[in-house]
């Protein structure tokens, strides 16, 4: 199976996606002939012409409402944002148009469109550019949210987004583009609302998804050198949240810890620990942890920077404290 990376298998999506559907188009900022502020659109431009790659100008909410109203009359616009940062400034268009026209045409205009682009901190990019934004989207009702975390469900989550009949949010992990891992060459498809064991563990759950799942997963093969077995359940989408799979990992586990790069105050971790305690208040054997970056704007040093993201060592420490062993 070949190894590719995150970017390579978004490239990969796209192109296929296109080749399919005549009716789905590309635009954003240098998706053209930059190829993409993340290369993620590279040699899309050439392949199928400016009609269909759309080098937008720096207005969010002029091309989000354009996508918006291209959906309505039938096409499958793909809206690339360079960072989700700059998607507040077409907030308006995506909470107000993109999530609610279907509802308020009572079912005449679907609106099939995917918002994508990098979302979360990078390497110093300071505080304007650092913002986990999954937990506001992942309130609006009419909008579906996809966060993966590897290649294969990169390109399985994307396309299947471009087939939805939904509005959907797609954030890419920012420091995932570089990642690699086997992406089949064929046909395949990752339905929204289905959650994946990435490593399975009997002590303990570590829930996480986008960037803090490979976190995790280094977390896991530490606790693993003290005989701790943890395992990590990433729910790829937000909304719909495959609680299902999450709840089975607890009642197994007994234990459980929820790591995310957002702020602790209403973050999406909130909502997952309240399903949990729901569902599993019998089987829980501690208090569920919640491991998140620090609740102040993104510092620009790097020193900094990382004493405000989550580490390694951060989720092993809480594991520790589920356990009793702190």
């Amino acid at each position: 199976m070949p190894v590719i990376s995150y970017r390579e298998a978004l490239n990969h999506a796209i192109k296929e996606e296109m080749e399919r559907d005549e009716r789905v188009f590309l635009m954003g900022e240098e998706v053209g002939y930059y190829q993409g502020a993340y290369k993620v659109s590279q040699g899309l431009l050439q392949r199928f012409s400016e009609r269909r790659v759309i080098d937008a100008p720096i207005a969010e909410m002029g091309f989000a409402g354009v996508g918006i109203g291209a959906a309505m009359v039938g096409l499958r616009p793909i809206i690339e944002f360079m960072t989700f940062n700059f998607s507040l400034v077409a907030i308006d268009q995506i909470v107000n148009n993109a999530a609610k026209i279907y509802q308020m045409s009572a079912g005449q205009f679907p609106i099939p469109i995917v918002f994508r682009g990098p979302g979360g901190p990078a390497v110093q990019v300071a505080s304007q550019h650092s913002q986990a934004l999954e937990s506001m989207y992942s309130h609006v009702p009419g909008l579906k949210v996809a966060m993966p975390s590897t290649p294969y469900d990169a390109k399985g989550l994307l396309k299947s987004a471009v087939r939805d009949e939904n509005p959907v949010i797609f954030i890419e992990g920012e420091t995932l583009y570089n990642a690699t891992g086997e992406v089949p060459d064929e046909e395949y498809l990752i339905p929204l609302g289905v959650a994946e064991v990435k490593r399975q563990g009997s002590h303990v759950s570590l829930i996480a998804w986008s960037a803090m799942v490979p976190v995790c997963m280094a977390a896991a093969e530490k606790l693993a050198e003290e005989g701790i077995e943890a395992e990590v359940v990433d729910p790829r989408t937000l909304r719909p949240l495959d609680a299902k799979t999450i709840v089975e990992s607890v009642q197994k586990t007994g234990r459980c810890v929820i790591v995310e790069v957002g702020w602790p105050l209403c973050g999406y971790g909130a909502e997952v620990a309240y399903q949990v305690q729901r569902e599993c208040l019998d089987s829980l054997d501690a208090p569920i942890e919640r491991v998140t970056s620090e609740d102040v704007p993104m510092p620009y040093a790097l020193n900094l920077e990382r004493e405000v993201i989550p580490q390694v060592a951060d989720v092993v420490s809480a594991v520790h404290k589920v356990l009793y062993l702190d």
